[in-house]
C-alpha cells in the first residue's frame, strides 16, 4: 500500500511539474555526476540569484519525487499521507494559477538504478547541463553492471537538451571528456588543473589564528580574473563548484565580477567539508553527508593540506554501495591513509579494510582503531582530542557519521542548524 501510495503521488506531482514548465517556461539548469551535486547546484545558485529569479532544489531533491517538488515549490512530506495529500492540491493550484514564477530553476538530478534518468529525460529537458564528475567507481555502482552503466545512464540528461543547449562540463575529468564528441550542444568547461573556459588558480585556505577558516582562489576567462573566496571550508571539492558556477552565470550573461562577489555569500552546505569548532579547541572537517572513492580520496588530500595541525585524525566510515568493488575500493584508500594523516578511527565492517589498507602503506597499528558502531566511536574521541588536532569525519549516510560529529562539536545546540540530517524523520531511524 505505501509503494502504490508514493507511485500514484510521484505520477501526480510530475504531471503537474510538467504543466507548470509548460505554462511558465523557465531556463533550467541541470547538475548531475557523481560528486559535488549538491555543493555545484548551490554556488550557482548563490552566483546569479542577486540578478536573475532563481528557485533551487531543497537540501540534496535528485530524485524522481525530489525534482518535481523543486519545480511546484514544494516541501518534502516524508511519511505524512495526509500532508502529501495536500501537496498534490497545493501542486495543481500552482499548475494552474500561479502568476509569479523564477526565470532559472537550478535542479539537482541523481540516479540509483539504471532506467532513472530515462524517467526523468521523459518530461525535464535542461536549458543547460552541468557535469561535476564521472569517477571510475561511482556510488551506486552496486545496482549497476559496470561503472560504464553509471556513466551512459547519467549521460542522458545531456542528450534530453535542445539543439541550443549548453553543456558545462568538469575539463579535468578524463571520463567526462571521452563523453564529449557525442555531444552535440555548446560545451563550456571549468576546471582547476588543465586549462580550460574556467580556470582555477592559485586556491589557498586562509588561517586566522592558526585555524583554518576557509579557501580563496582566483579564476581566470578569456585573460581577466577575478577572485573568489568561500568561508568555512577546506579543500578543492568547493572551488571546483565555483569555478562551474562562474562558467553558468556567464552562460546566463551575469557578469562574472557580480558572480564572483555574490558566491562570498555561500554557506557550504551540511556535511560537505564544512569546518567545525570542537572541544578542546580542535576542529572538525565535516563530511557526513556520504561517501563515495573520489570523494573520500579527496577529503584525505584536503586534511593532509591542512597547516598548524597537531595531529591529522581521519575518522571513517564505510563507503556503501560499491557492490564488488567494495574491499578493493576500501583498501586502495586506506592505503592513502598514511600520507594524510597521523591517526586513523574505522567505523563499520567494511571500514575494516581501510585499517588492512593502511597497515599495508606502513601506518602503525597503534595509531589505528577500529570500532561497530559511531555511537562509542563518538566517546571515545571525546576523550582522545588535544588541543589543536584536526578531525576528518566521512562515511556514507547509512553509517550515520554525523553523530560523531555531534559528539564532539564545541556547540551541540547548534547541530540542527550546522549538522546534516537533524530532521525529525532522520532522528528516528535508529
Amino acid at each position: 500500500m505505501k509503494d502504490l501510495f508514493k507511485s500514484v503521488v510521484v505520477k501526480v506531482l510530475t504531471f503537474e511539474a510538467k504543466l507548470i514548465l509548460k505554462r511558465h517556461k523557465p531556463r533550467i539548469i541541470a547538475v548531475t555526476g557523481s560528486v559535488g551535486k549538491t555543493s555545484t547546484k548551490d554556488a550557482i545558485y548563490t552566483a546569479i540569484k542577486n540578478n536573475v529569479y532563481t528557485r533551487k532544489s531543497q537540501k540534496s531533491f535528485n530524485s524522481e519525487i525530489g525534482v518535481p517538488l523543486t519545480v511546484l515549490g514544494l516541501p518534502n512530506r516524508w511519511s505524512n499521507p495526509v500532508l502529501w495529500l495536500k501537496n498534490l492540491v497545493d501542486g495543481l493550484f500552482a499548475c494552474l494559477f500561479s502568476k509569479s514564477y523564477p526565470e532559472v530553476l537550478v535542479l539537482e538530478t541523481g540516479i540509483d538504478r539504471k532506467g532513472d534518468m530515462d524517467q526523468l529525460t521523459r518530461w525535464l529537458k535542461p536549458d543547460i547541463v552541468v557535469l561535476t564528475r564521472l569517477p571510475e567507481v561511482p556510488v551506486h555502482v552496486e545496482y549497476f553492471s559496470s561503472p560504464d552503466e553509471v556513466v551512459e545512464e547519467k549521460m542522458k540528461i545531456v542528450s534530453a537538451m535542445p539543439p541550443d543547449g549548453v553543456l558545462v562540463y568538469n575539463h579535468d575529468d578524463t571520463i567526462i571528456k571521452n563523453q564529449l564528441p557525442d555531444v552535440l550542444q555548446k560545451q563550456v568547461g571549468f576546471g582547476r588543473y588543465l586549462d580550460t573556459d574556467f580556470t582555477a588558480r592559485a586556491d589557498k585556505v586562509f588561517y586566522k589564528d592558526d585555524q583554518p577558516m576557509g579557501v580563496e582562489f582566483k579564476v581566470s576567462h578569456m585573460g581577466a580574473e577575478h577572485k573568489v573566496a568561500i568561508g568555512g571550508t577546506v579543500g578543492t571539492q568547493h572551488v571546483y563548484s565555483c569555478v562551474a558556477a562562474l562558467a553558468v552565470a556567464d552562460t546566463l550573461s551575469v557578469p562574472l565580477a557580480s558572480a564572483a562577489e555574490s558566491l562570498l555569500s555561500l554557506e557550504t552546505p551540511p556535511g560537505r567539508m564544512r569546518i567545525v569548532p570542537a572541544i578542546k579547541s580542535s576542529i572538525i572537517i565535516d563530511e557526513t553527508y556520504n561517501s563515495s572513492p573520489i570523494a573520500c580520496e579527496q577529503a584525505l588530500q584536503a586534511l593532509n593540506e591542512v597547516k598548524y595541525a597537531k595531529r591529522r585524525i581521519a575518522i571513517l566510515g564505510d563507503m556503501l554501495e560499491l557492490g564488488k568493488f567494495s574491499v578493493a575500493e576500501h583498501k586502495r584508500i586506506g592505503g592513502l591513509v598514511p600520507d594524510a594523516c597521523d591517526i586513523l578511527f574505522t567505523v563499520g565492517v567494511r571500514a575494516r579494510d581501510f585499517a588492512d589498507g593502511a597497515l599495508n602503506a606502513g601506518m602503525s597499528e597503534k595509531n589505528i582503531r577500529q570500532y561497530d558502531d559511531v555511537a562509542r566511536a563518538g566517546r571515545e574521541l571525546q576523550n582522545f582530542l588535544e588541543p589543536g588536532d584536526v578531525v576528518l569525519v566521512k562515511a556514507s549516510q547509512g553509517i550515520r557519521a554525523e553523530r560523531i560529529v555531534e559528539e564532539v562539536m564545541s556547540q551541540p545546540e547548534q547541530a540542527v542548524d550546522i549538522l546534516v540530517r537533524q530532521d525529525s524523520a532522520w532522528k528516528n531511524i535508529a
